[in-house]
């Protein structure tokens, strides 16, 4: 199944909650109230929602479905370079490139249960079958069984994994990664991190103290700060999204669970409240279900 076919299965439950609620060949502000209540429901987010009706408005275009697909790739586009491509009609493909990160590490977070740990695996494929070498670290040692969890599939995908004792200080393995890394002229280190802490220790200062350590070993790194997300947890997830910013200052978001909610529009508001892009999304459980993310071909995916 082509990657596009597994986006719009992935958003299927999102996309029949909208077309259910919007009749798009009715009179023209008719069909704007309902689609602010469907996407209100989807979890677009009252300020979001206001913003896409006004691009609507603003386009004055007759076929208010291709305005809406537009306004939606529009605010899916926090560079304001490229946004402003878009507006002039340029249509940039993400899907034709890869997602390239900034620089050699990628501290990966996000709270536990969200598919943090598999999808380090998932990237780890991804960017070996670019032809880049990849080390992973499990420095989510605070969750029972989460290093063996990760280099279980490390092995199974031929990719070498730095991991400690359960219980491990975490910025000391990440820091012993980060050396590895540069010493083996590997091109990329995915840091797995913790999610929930069982101690009086403080998530966010634990995650500042990994990003630190990282930067000793390997200065100027890690370049890039990748929030896992579950999309069922919606506007809550929003929340978490902001305080792990706040902490660590997030360069980009991973987006799971598509194919499991019908709230698939909340990716909206995480662009238009961080400021930061969507890098990948998760649309199904299999290795291949990781995909590059694409503003237009999301907002089609999304109202078909």
């Amino acid at each position: 199944m082509a990657w596009l076919d597994r986006l719009k299965q992935g958003l299927a439950k999102t996309r029949e909650a909208l077309s259910r609620g919007v009749l798009w060949g009715g009179r023209p502000e008719e069909v704007l109230e309902e689609l602010e209540m469907a996407l209100l429901r989807a979890d677009v987010g009252l300020e979001a929602t206001e913003k896409i009706l006004e691009e609507i408005r603003k386009s004055g275009k007759k076929d208010l479905k291709e305005a809406a697909k537009e306004a939606i790739a529009l605010l899916l586009e926090p560079d304001e370079r490229r946004a402003a491509l878009r507006k002039l009609g340029f249509r940039p493909d993400a899907t034709k490139k890869a997602v390239e990160p900034a620089g050699h590490v990628v501290m990966v977070v996000g709270v536990n249960g969200v598919g943090k740990t598999t999808t380090i695996a998932k990237l780890g494929r991804y960017y070996r079958s670019l032809g880049k070498s990849v080390l992973l670290c499990a420095a989510d040692t605070f969750r029972a069984a989460g290093g063996e969890q990760l280099a279980l599939w490390g092995e199974r995908l031929g990719l070498p994994v730095v991991k400690g004792a359960e219980g491990a200080d975490p910025a000391a393995l990440a820091f012993d990664a980060a050396q590895a890394r540069r010493a083996r002229g590997i091109d990329l280190l995915f840091v797995d991190t913790a999610g929930r802490l069982h101690t009086k220790h403080n998530l966010m200062e634990e995650l500042k103290k990994v990003k630190r350590a990282v930067g000793k070993a390997d200065p100027e790194e890690p370049k890039e700060v990748w929030l896992v997300l579950d999309a069922v947890t919606g506007q809550n997830g929003l929340e978490q999204a902001k305080k792990f910013h706040e902490a660590v200052g997030l360069t980009g978001v991973i987006v799971t669970k598509l194919d499991g909610t019908a709230k698939g529009g909340v990716l909206i508001p995480i662009v238009q409240t961080l400021g930061v892009p969507v890098r990948f999304i998760g649309v199904g459980e299999g290795p291949e279900d990781l995909q590059p993310f694409d503003a237009a071909a999301y907002a089609e995916a999304l109202l078909g």
